[in-house]
C-alpha cells in the first residue's frame, strides 16, 4: 500500500463445541495466519482454521 499502512487480510477462527465461532486474531498474511492456527491445532484443539477478509470487511 502507497500510504504506509498495512493491511491485515487473514483471519483465524476458533468454533467452540455449541458451534459458536471467534476471531482469535487478524494478520497480514496467510501464512503468518496459518502458523498461528497450526499452533494453536498443535495444542489439541482441532477447530481452527484461516479465512480471509474480504475488502468490504466481512469473512
Amino acid at each position: 500500500m502507497s500510504d504506509g499502512t498495512i493491511t491485515l487480510a487473514w483471519l483465524v477462527v476458533r468454533q467452540d463445541d455449541n458451534g459458536n465461532r471467534y476471531r482469535v486474531g487478524r494478520y497480514a498474511t496467510r501464512a503468518e495466519a496459518q502458523k498461528i492456527a497450526d499452533s494453536l491445532d498443535d495444542r489439541g484443539h482441532k477447530l481452527y482454521w484461516v479465512e480471509r477478509i474480504a475488502p468490504n470487511g466481512t469473512a
